[in-house]
């Protein structure tokens, strides 16, 4: 996937959903994969990743499912494009 690959869109992010996308954005470079692709992101980098943005580890406790349901989806896209 390269730049030219992503609609040239905006979409609203709800500000609940904020420090869930602005994690998941940052976390776009650590992504496992492997000879099938990308298998899932690197949890061991989200609490690093999170304190650099400033998300106070509560908001990272309501964040993560967020994230893992953005995950999920950016999977699904990624596997569509194979």
């Amino acid at each position: 996937m390269t730049l030219a690959d992503i609609p040239d869109e905006e979409y609203e992010v709800w500000p609940d959903n904020w420090p869930a996308f602005r994690l998941f954005e940052a976390m776009s470079t650590q992504w496992r994969t492997g000879m099938g692709g990308a298998s899932g992101l690197d949890y061991n980098a989200l609490p690093p990743v999170a304190s650099m943005l400033g998300i106070k580890r509560r908001e990272l406790s309501e964040a993560f499912h967020d994230v893992r349901v953005m995950e999920a989806e950016a999977l699904l896209v990624m596997s569509e494009s194979k």
